[in-house]
């Protein structure tokens, strides 16, 4: 920014002091019309820029609590289907069991951890 300042501060002292000497002061005044407009068009591509960067993070926050909701939502799922084999007495498959010896794993884990 601060040199995009110098380099407009340089512009205009360069285009006033061809102003004075050059008897084409129709093109100084055009070339100065011309670098006006692209520092215009800088400004509004600079907001332009901020905005699309504040969707972003706007978006990402809300991508990041549609996937935790999405954990939460295969978790239970995962116990309801637990829960369905319990009831049922369908132990055919290991899956009710792995998961019984998971949960069992990660109790034991907390009680650890409690008793440091």
């Amino acid at each position: 920014m601060v040199l995009f300042l110098y380099f407009k501060t340089n512009v205009n002292f360069v285009l006033k002091n061809l102003a004075m000497t050059d008897p084409n002061n129709e093109l100084i005044v055009e070339l100065k019309s011309k670098i006006n407009k692209l520092i215009q068009q800088h400004k509004s591509l600079k907001s332009e820029v901020q905005l699309l960067e504040d969707e972003k993070e706007r978006l990402s926050g809300e991508l990041e609590r549609v996937n935790s909701d999405y954990a939460n939502l295969e978790q239970r799922f995962n116990n309801l289907k637990l829960t369905k084999e319990l009831v049922s007495g369908n132990t055919e498959t290991g899956d009710t069991k792995k998961r019984i010896n998971q949960i069992v794993r990660e109790i034991d884990k907390c009680i650890a951890l409690l008793n440091r």
